[in-house]
């Protein structure tokens, strides 16, 4: 049973991550975020001229690559490779458990959306092409689902601390940009991407903790 307690102390993460997304959500419904989420928008962007993002060109460019990042199209081809990686490992129920994670994550992100049904900002404009409710981001949740996700299966495969780190580092980095570039491009309040952040954590957080069961029960492959 004592094995069992860092198990139920790393579930405490996506708790506080899914506590931080419930926080969120009730002050966007509230519309208590309003001012804040006005200010940095508009601070984003060339007093003089709203339509003009803060920065030289080449930010720009910068930021709608960012954003590509946590295109669907982007993320199913990462995942996909993740569980190719791991079939050629031949860590089958690794890859099985990936896919269904990322998947389903996918999935809550979308009824995310269809539940709150929040407006796109329509005080800048967007410097992005956008068809979906606004909150919370799903390039930001979904980036988080699937890069975090990514990081933790591919570093319970891999004994090397230094190597887990690295995955873990790079994959927080990249969802971090992906979320800042959202609302860079005015598609985003920045409440939609920290709700994004938090949702998707607290998704992968859980699957850390899910994993690491597992492994220890020897329902999924461990480091060899």
């Amino acid at each position: 049973m004592a094995r069992e307690w860092p198990v139920v102390a790393l579930l405490l993460l996506p708790a506080a991550a899914l506590w931080g997304f419930i926080l969120i959500a009730d002050e966007v419904i509230e519309g208590e975020t309003h001012g804040f989420d006005t200010a940095v928008l508009v601070a984003l962007r060339n007093p003089a001229d709203l339509s003009d993002p803060i920065g030289p060109p080449w930010l720009e460019e910068m930021m709608r690559d960012f954003t590509a990042l946590g295109g669907v199209g982007v993320l199913t081809l990462m995942a996909a490779g993740g569980v190719g990686y791991l079939l050629l490992l031949r860590k089958r129920r690794a890859a099985l458990f990936l896919a269904v994670a990322v998947g389903g994550g996918m999935l809550a992100s979308s009824l995310l959306k269809m539940f709150f049904s929040r407006p796109r900002p329509d005080l800048v404009p967007h410097e992005s092409y956008v068809y979906t409710t606004s909150f919370p981001s799903g390039h930001s949740m979904m980036s988080a689902v699937v890069y975090l996700t990514l990081a933790v299966m591919l570093s319970r495969v891999e004994a090397r601390g230094a190597v887990k780190a690295y995955l873990l580092g790079v994959a927080v980095l990249v969802v971090v940009l992906i979320g800042i570039s959202r609302v860079y491009l005015g598609v985003h309040w920045p409440t939609d991407v920290l709700a994004g952040w938090a949702a998707g954590a607290a998704w992968a957080l859980g699957c850390w903790a899910l994993v690491t069961l597992l492994q220890r029960r020897g329902a999924l492959e461990s480091p060899e």
